[in-house]
């Protein structure tokens, strides 16, 4: 079982912040682990894949094409953040 966590105003368009699920063997990057969001939630899908969202695998950075998500127990999605 792995956790989803959606921080900022992703956690608006998923309508939680956490959320748990069984991700199929088949998704083994970023990449894919979006697209099999977009493809079950086209509105979240494609709020993540949004510039500047951020995907950080058990509280490590990664990249889209990075193979991480395979045994992942947590991640996290984080939209960017303005100052002012």
């Amino acid at each position: 079982m792995t956790t989803l966590l959606f921080f900022g105003r992703l956690s608006d368009v998923a309508g939680c912040s956490r959320m748990a699920c069984d991700l199929p063997q088949t998704v083994t990057t970023v990449a894919a682990l979006r697209a099999w969001i977009a493809a079950r939630d086209p509105i979240l899908g494609q709020a993540i894949q949004a510039q500047g969202v951020r995907v950080a695998v058990n509280r490590s950075f990664c990249v889209s094409d990075m193979e991480c998500t395979l045994g992942a127990e947590e991640i996290a999605f984080m939209s960017p953040l303005s100052g002012g």
